[in-house]
C-alpha cells in the first residue's frame, strides 16, 4: 500500500471533499460499468457473457465498498490511511476494469488519469508523483502480462489473438506519459487551488477574529452605544448604555427613540446630522438625573446610504460634581485670601473704636441715651470681630494631625453638648451607629464640622423634629439628616460658598468652614433631598481616614 502523508488540508474541508469524492466516484463507476455491461448484452446473453457478470459483480462490490467508506468518514478524525486505502482500491479497481475489458484496447485506460486527478486533491505535488508511478507500473505490467500470455482468458472476453510488441510499448509509452504529465499538470493547478483555499480561508478566518473583536469592543466599551434606524428606532443597544440607563436591549429594541429617551434631542429622523458634541439631562429614575454627553455620526453602507445614527454618550454626572467641586475650591481659596487680608486690616481700627468707646462709657457724664448708643457700637463691634475670627479660620486652615480617634465616642459627646444647651428641646436624635467607630482623622476639625452641621440640622427641625446620623466605617461615610424644609435645589450648589446663607443674621461661613475642613482630609461633602423630608449632607471620607488601632487605646 502506498504511504501518502496526510495533506495539510483544514479537517472539515478535508471531510466534505472526501465526501463528494466518494459520491462522484460511485456515480461514475456506475454509469460507465452499466453502459459496457448493456453493450456487451446486445451481442450475447446474460448466460452466454461472463464479462458483463464480472462487470456487474464489479460494481455491487463497488457499492459495498463506498458504503462501508462513507461509514467510516463520518467516524474517523484523522483522514492519512483513509485516503491512502482508497487511492489503492482506485488503481485495483481501474486495473481489473481495463483487464476486463481487453486489455491493450481497453477504452478505460483513462480511469488511471482520473485517478491522478482526484489524487491531485488530496495529495502533494511529490506524492502525486507516486500515484502516477503506481499507476504507469500496473498499466505496463497489465500489458506484459497480457502480451506474454500469462493473463488467463474466458469466454466472450475482447482480446486480441496476436499482439505486435511494437504496439504494447507504444501503448505503455503513450500512457506513462499521459500519466505523470496529468499528475505534474494536476499538481500545479491542485496546489494553487490550495494555496487560494488557505488565502481564503485565513481572510475568513480574518474577518471571523475581526467580527469577534468588534463585539468585544461593543460590549466592553465604557460609553454607551445606541444605534437608530432612518425611522428612528433603536436597532442597537450595548451593554454600557443598558448599565447607563437601567433598560435591556429587549426594553429598547425596535421603539422609538423618543418615547424611551424624551430628554434625548439628538436624532431627527427627517434630519440625520452628525453631533460632534453635546450634553442632555436624563431622568433615570424619580430620584436620579444623570448628565450625559453624547456625540452622535451618521451611519452609511457600502452604497453611502443613511442607515440612520450611531449615538456614544457617556455618564458625566460625577464629572460635573467633580468640575463644580474644583470651582468651588477656587472660589473659596479666592476668598480665602481676600478675607486673611481684609482681616488685618479691620481687626485693628476694630480694636481701637472698641476701646474707645468703652473708655467714654465710663465717663460718669455720659447720659443715658448716648450709653445706650455706645453699648449697640460694642455689641456690633464684638460680632464684627467674631465674624473677623470666622474669617481668619476659613482664610489660614492649619495642616491636619491625623490621630486615631473614636468617631462615635466623639459624636456622643456633641449630641450631649446639643441637649445640654437647651437650644432645641423638641428635637430627637437618632443614632444609626454602634461604638466604637475608628477613623483616623484631625478631632478637632471633624468635632467643629459635626458641631457645625448638627447645628444647622437642629435649626432646620426648629422646635420640634428629628436628626438623624449615621456612620458607615467601611465606607468612610457620615450622614446627617433632619426632617426640616429641606433645601430648594437652585441653592445647592452654592450652599458651601462663603457669606451665601438662607438665615436671617447667619454669616454665611458655617458651611464654607465646614467644607474647607473636610476638604483638608481629601474628603468631600455634599447634600441631597433626604428620606425624612428635609436635608442629607454626606461626608465622605477617603481610604486614608481607615485606622486599625484598639478602642481600648482611645479616650
Amino acid at each position: 500500500m502506498m504511504v501518502v502523508p496526510e495533506p495539510e488540508i483544514p479537517q472539515p474541508t478535508l471531510r466534505r471533499q472526501l465526501t463528494w469524492y466518494l459520491i462522484v466516484r460511485l456515480l461514475m463507476i456506475c454509469l460507465f460499468l452499466s453502459g459496457t455491461v448493456l453493450y456487451h448484452l446486445q451481442s450475447a446473453s446474460w448466460s452466454s457473457s461472463p464479462v458483463a457478470r464480472y462487470l456487474v459483480a464489479l460494481a455491487f462490490f463497488t457499492i459495498f465498498q463506498a458504503a462501508i467508506s462513507a461509514t467510516l468518514l463520518t467516524r474517523l478524525d484523522h483522514y492519512r490511511n483513509f485516503i491512502n486505502a482508497q487511492l489503492t482500491w482506485d488503481l485495483l479497481f481501474v486495473v481489473l476494469v481495463i483487464y476486463l475489458t481487453g486489455g491493450v484496447i481497453s477504452p478505460f485506460s483513462f480511469f488511471f488519469i482520473l485517478v491522478i486527478i482526484a489524487a491531485s486533491v488530496f495529495c502533494p505535488r511529490p506524492q502525486l508523483l507516486i500515484v502516477a508511478s503506481a499507476s504507469s507500473i500496473l498499466y505496463g505490467s497489465l500489458l506484459d502480462l497480457q502480451y506474454y500470455g500469462y493473463l488467463p482468458l474466458f469466454v466472450g472476453q475482447p482480446v486480441p489473438k496476436v499482439l505486435n510488441h511494437y504496439d504494447v510499448f507504444y501503448a505503455v509509452f503513450l500512457h506513462v506519459g499521459a500519466f505523470f504529465l496529468t499528475a505534474l499538470l494536476g499538481g500545479a493547478l491542485a496546489e494553487r487551488l490550495r494555496r487560494s483555499e488557505e488565502a481564503r480561508e485565513r481572510r475568513e478566518i480574518d474577518y471571523g477574529e475581526l467580527e469577534r473583536l468588534n463585539q468585544s469592543i461593543l460590549t466592553n466599551i465604557n460609553s454607551g452605544l445606541m444605534v437608530v434606524n432612518s425611522k428612528g428606532r433603536v436597532r442597537s443597544f450595548n451593554n454600557a448604555a443598558c448599565k447607563i440607563t437601567g433598560y435591556h436591549l429587549e426594553e429598547v429594541y425596535n421603539r422609538p427613540v423618543e418615547v424611551i429617551f424624551p430628554e434625548f434631542d439628538a436624532f431627527d429622523p427627517q434630519n440625520l446630522i452628525g453631533i460632534e458634541r453635546g450634553e442632555t439631562t436624563y431622568k433615570k429614575n424619580p430620584n436620579e438625573t444623570l448628565t450625559l454627553g453624547y456625540s452622535a455620526s451618521p451611519v452609511v453602507d457600502k452604497t453611502n446610504n443613511n442607515l440612520g445614527l450611531l449615538i456614544a454618550f457617556q455618564d458625566l454626572t460625577e464629572y460635573k460634581a467633580l468640575e463644580e467641586q474644583l470651582k468651588r475650591s477656587d472660589r473659596l481659596a479666592a476668598v480665602g485670601r481676600l478675607a486673611s487680608g481684609l482681616a488685618h486690616e479691620i481687626r485693628n481700627p476694630l480694636a481701637s473704636i472698641s476701646g474707645s468707646v468703652q473708655l467714654l462709657l465710663e465717663d460718669a457724664d455720659v447720659n443715658e441715651e448716648d450709653q445706650r448708643l455706645m453699648k449697640i457700637v460694642i455689641k456690633e463691634a464684638d460680632r464684627l470681630s467674631l465674624l473677623l475670627s470666622d474669617f481668619l479660620t476659613f482664610a489660614r486652615p492649619t495642616p491636619v494631625q491625623l490621630e486615631c480617634v473614636n468617631l462615635a465616642l466623639l459624636l456622643d459627646e456633641l449630641i450631649a453638648l446639643l441637649n445640654a444647651s437647651g437650644q432645641f428641646e423638641g428635637v430627637e436624635i437618632v443614632k444609626n451607629y454602634q461604638s466604637p467607630v475608628l477613623m483616623n482623622i484631625d478631632r478637632q476639625k471633624m468635632h467643629q464640622a459635626l458641631w457645625d452641621l448638627l447645628l444647622n440640622a437642629g435649626e432646620a427641625c426648629g422646635h420640634e423634629g428629628q436628626i438623624q446620623i449615621s456612620i458607615d466605617a467601611d465606607k468612610g461615610e457620615i450622614v446627617v439628616e433632619d426632617t426640616g424644609a429641606g433645601i430648594v435645589e437652585d441653592d445647592r450648589d452654592k450652599l458651601f460658598e462663603p457669606f451665601f446663607t438662607t438665615k436671617d443674621r447667619g454669616t454665611g461661613l458655617g458651611l464654607a468652614n465646614v467644607y474647607a475642613k473636610i476638604e483638608a482630609h481629601q474628603g468631600r461633602i455634599f447634600v441631597e433631598p433626604g428620606s425624612l423630608g428635609g436635608a442629607r449632607f454626606i461626608i465622605e471620607l477617603p481610604d486614608e481616614c481607615r485606622c486599625s488601632c484598639e478602642p481600648e487605646n482611645l479616650q
